[in-house]
């Protein structure tokens, strides 16, 4: 396996990241517009989060949760490609941390159950986390 197969899972979640920011803003923007809010009422810090509904809300809360882990993600993704490490098992646990990521978005975006939200987050955590220590053993551990 070479050394860019990494960037498949890595540009996957780049994706991931635009599509539920577009879709952030479709909702924003028609909740706006349905509700005639104007652009200084919406200058008031916090204001739109406020008066947001969950069905407004939940994609933001979720643009943000794709810039907690996966910075680690791409950090780590980064250096295995760096050290030239990657290999079908780095590959496969970072297919697995994408799809779980997707799903918990799919999840987050709509009907957000938050149990089976939390699910899938941990087990992308989990890949991530196995991913990570595995790297670090090889590292620190001739």
């Amino acid at each position: 396996m070479s050394a860019p197969s990494i960037f498949g899972p890595f540009l996957a979640l780049i994706g991931l990241t635009g599509v539920v920011w577009v879709y952030m803003y479709v909702r924003r923007i028609h909740f706006i517009r349905s509700n005639d809010l104007t652009p200084e009422r919406l200058a008031i810090p916090g204001e739109l989060a406020r008066l947001s509904p969950a069905h407004v809300s939940n994609p933001s809360d979720n643009l943000k949760n794709l810039f907690e882990m996966p910075v680690l993600f791409y950090a780590l993704s980064l250096y295995l490609f760096v050290t030239d490490q990657v290999d079908p098992l780095y590959v496969g646990a970072a297919w697995v941390f994408v799809a779980f990521r997707a799903l918990h978005s799919a999840v987050h975006c709509t009907f957000n159950a938050v149990m089976v939200r939390f699910s899938l987050y941990l087990v992308s955590s989990l890949a991530l986390w196995a991913m990570a220590l595995r790297a670090a053993v090889v590292h620190f551990v001739p």
